[in-house]
């Protein structure tokens, strides 16, 4: 059997996403007839069955959804690939680095500065994005490394944890808690707590949130409360207040790429990243927040 054509992916996936024909060659732009065709000719030389087909629904077989997970990815990896080799191609070469604007620890203009340093640096571009959209950015291509808190869907991302920071709650000066010198979960039980958007969460009641500005906001207005990496300290506006939780869980900070990726500039960027990490662990001390052991072995 020869290898399936990005088209014919394409073309069930639209299919198999909108299990109507007619929807789909809308959302295709081309005719119904061509379309029925294309999938016909796809499950012969497959010789598997895709689509049960019916006067009155289309519904996927077995094999047909896996066909559409596989070809979602495979479309993603395309399209991202292409993303990637337009950037390498251009005659000023860069790199783009996703994070959010209160996610880098505090840790960004060092970084950068560490990297430039370097002789074979190349101009890196910053792209600030919301919560949950660093590996989405990374995956399609739009961005080549990023930097991530927490431990997210890394599928088809490489990484290395560069630092480990104690947690705060953010809150509003006139909260009742707001002049506590720390405070433990318990005493945050029934907080309306933050949905980001994008993220698994618990099931809490809060207000979805999609960037840092909007989170703090919300706080300053007495909608939510947040539970932040220590660092967020250094973005807080004076309406707000920070207070040690005493139990929650560390907060890892990572730097994460597409995994297989060769680009030298890239390895020398994740390079410069580690060894700055490495300075803040040394420079601020066992005390500081910082855990001694963040680094995975490389």
């Amino acid at each position: 059997m020869d290898g399936l054509e990005a088209r014919e992916v394409a073309y069930f996936v639209a299919v198999a996403e909108e299990l109507n024909f007619s929807r789909a060659a809308n959302r295709l732009g081309i005719a119904q007839p061509p379309l029925s065709r294309a999938v016909k000719q796809l499950e012969r030389r497959l010789g598997v069955v895709l689509l049960e087909r019916t006067s009155r629904r289309v519904t996927l077989t077995a094999a047909g959804q896996v066909l559409l997970n596989e070809g979602r990815r495979a479309l993603d990896a395309l399209a991202a690939a292409a993303r990637r080799a337009q950037r390498a191609g251009q005659q000023d070469p860069r790199l783009v680095l996703v994070t959010k604007a209160v996610g880098d620890g505090g840790m960004l203009p060092e970084i950068l500065a560490a990297y430039e340093s370097e002789p074979d640096a190349i101009k890196v571009d910053v792209l600030f994005c919301g919560f949950g959209e660093q590996t989405v950015l990374l995956r399609s291509g739009v961005a080549d490394v990023g930097l991530l808190h927490g431990r997210p869907d890394l599928t088809g991302l490489d990484f290395e944890d560069l630092l480990v920071e104690h947690q705060i709650a953010v809150l509003p000066a006139r909260h009742r808690l707001a002049g506590r010198a720390a405070v433990t979960l318990a005493d945050l039980d029934g907080e309306a707590m933050p949905r980001f958007a994008g993220m698994r969460h618990d099931g809490t009641e809060g207000p979805e949130v999609h960037d840092a500005g909007q989170l703090m906001q919300l706080i300053a207005m007495g909608r939510t409360t947040a539970i932040l990496p220590e660092s967020a300290r250094g973005y807080l506006a004076g309406d707000l207040v920070c207070v040690p939780v005493l139990d929650a869980p560390p907060s890892t900070m990572m730097i994460a790429w597409p995994e297989q990726s060769r680009s030298p500039a890239l390895a020398t960027f994740v390079r410069a990243a580690t060894d700055v990490a490495a300075r803040r662990r040394v420079r601020c001390g066992p005390d500081s927040g910082y855990d001694g052991n963040q680094l995975r072995d490389s």
